[in-house]
């Protein structure tokens, strides 16, 4: 069952934190000409950006690393002309070698108020995007309506109020499902879907409307965001309470960017606020990050933050103020009725995924946006799934950017991630990852095992292995199995 929200407040109610918000932004107003920028990453954004960059993604990032890489566009069916990349194969693949063909497709999402820049910025041996492709993945890189490389439409234009008119439940109904139909035409193949932040909580609200289930062959969730109401944020908490979204958006600010002069003066303005500390935007922002260190940063703040809407930003902060996952509200009753048949707005019930779709989630102790109060919300609501069909990992020490651009990220989740990505290409159904039944399960496939306290290795050489069982070579490191090609 879906959870019940928290009594909403009534219009008198609501206008009172609407004027009090307003008092707010009347009184910063008089103070942002002679605000002082605290020193930060955030405050050298001017001097290291570089937006005015003629090329795109592929000539940026992956092409200098080696790697072959397409741009491609797909128009959604309301005009907005998106961005993707796709880098078909490893950057050393020789014939026969892993990555040496067009293998299984996996769709990268990126989250909020960044761009699909974020896979790619690391080096080869650090960056998903790239570890996927020498894995022998074809990998594709989605960039969402409003950012960089995906700010056309077929007739607005960007300074318009109607460019900007959606929320993320647009991502859900239009966005996702015409990238995801775009890489299954041209690859002829159901994709892994592997999203971040705001991309896992899009996947998770499609999913439980049943919109992709039939078209992804699964979907892995880093730092799954669904329920914020643990949000502990100080920034995102100040923003949400003071219904900054909603008063920016009635003084006619359609497109929430954080580089722009209305939206950067009123959050350094907010940063005045007592226990809100901004010596370190992106700290601040995203919790106390375990493995993410001063030159990613410097790199990540070349390209990020992105612009997104107004509305967007609006809809995640009713997400933690009403403490459910739901649709889009336009708080007068006779509004939502027009758009949605009913006074408020819809949930997204997150137990209709159904049971047997593969999961993997991935989070972080120190995250302070996808807080593992919240997370454990969604886990609840995934209680009923089949257990051989989901994969659950934390990491008490990392916060929400560790796993995108943390360092140590390729040894503590996308390891684990590979074998679920794998596990599901080859559709395993019956092993689940525990480390007590590797060693039976060895026996049952071959008859002969050596076994340790932590390791299980399966004594057959890869000639018999890739005859028999699929090219699949069975180990245990941790707590998790690890599925690797055999290569000879």
């Amino acid at each position: 069952m879906p959870r019940r929200a928290r009594a909403r407040p009534s219009m008198s109610a609501a206008a009172s934190h609407a004027a009090a918000a307003i008092l707010i932004v009347v009184l910063c107003s008089s103070r942002l000409a002679a605000a002082r920028v605290e020193p930060s990453h955030g405050g050298a954004l001017a001097t290291k950006r570089r937006d005015n960059v003629p090329a795109g993604a592929c000539a940026l990032t992956a092409i200098p690393f080696g790697y072959p890489c397409e741009e491609h566009t797909v128009t959604t069916d309301d005009g907005y002309i998106l961005s993707l990349q796709r880098i078909p194969r490893g950057r050393h693949a020789g014939a026969g070698a892993v990555g040496s063909g067009l293998g299984q497709p996996v769709l990268l999402q990126h989250g909020v108020l960044v761009d699909g820049m974020t896979w790619l910025l690391g080096t080869p041996e650090e960056s998903l995007a790239y570890i996927l492709a020498d894995r022998g993945f074809d990998v594709w890189v989605a960039n969402t309506r409003g950012t960089r490389w995906s700010s056309r439409h077929v007739s607005l234009d960007t300074s318009s109020r109607e460019y900007w008119d959606w929320s993320w439940d647009d991502l859900v109904v239009k966005d996702m499902p015409n990238m995801v139909d775009y890489v299954s035409t041209h690859t002829a193949q159901k994709p892994h879907f592997l999203g971040h932040s705001m991309g896992t909580l899009v996947a998770l609200a499609s999913l439980s409307e049943g919109r992709l289930v039939d078209k992804l062959k699964s979907a892995a969730l880093l730092t799954p965001v669904a329920y914020l109401e643990h949000m502990t944020t100080p920034i995102g908490i100040l923003l949400a309470k003071a219904f900054v979204g909603e008063i920016i958006s009635v003084l006619g600010v359609a497109e929430f960017n954080p580089l722009s002069s209305a939206v950067s003066k009123l959050i350094r303005e907010l940063c005045r606020h007592p226990g809100t500390k901004c010596y370190d935007l992106v700290r601040d922002f995203t919790g106390n990050n375990y493995c993410l260190n001063n030159s990613a940063v410097d790199v990540f703040l070349q390209y990020e933050p992105q612009p997104t809407s107004t509305k967007t930003m609006i809809h995640l902060a009713q997400t933690f103020r009403d403490g459910v996952v739901s649709k889009y509200d336009y708080v007068w009753p006779n509004v939502n009725m027009e758009k949605y048949g009913q006074p408020d707005p819809p949930s997204y019930n997150m137990s209709n995924i159904p049971a047997t779709f593969p999961l993997f989630l991935s989070y972080g102790g120190r995250d302070e946006l996808a807080d593992p109060a919240d997370v454990g919300l969604l886990l609840r609501d995934l209680m009923a799934h089949d257990r051989s069909r989901i994969t659950v990992q934390y990491l008490e020490e990392f916060a929400h950017l560790d796993f995108v651009l943390g360092t140590c990220a390729k040894d503590r989740v996308y390891g684990d991630l590979w074998i679920y990505s794998l596990r599901s290409k080859i559709d395993v159904s019956d092993i689940y990852f525990r480390t007590e039944g590797v060693r039976d399960l060895c026996w049952n496939m071959w008859g002969n095992a050596e076994t340790t306290a932590t390791h299980v290795k399966c004594k057959h050489n890869c000639t018999e292995i890739m005859s028999t069982k699929g090219k699949i070579l069975f180990t245990s490191t941790d707590s998790c199995t690890v599925l690797e090609y055999c290569i000879s």
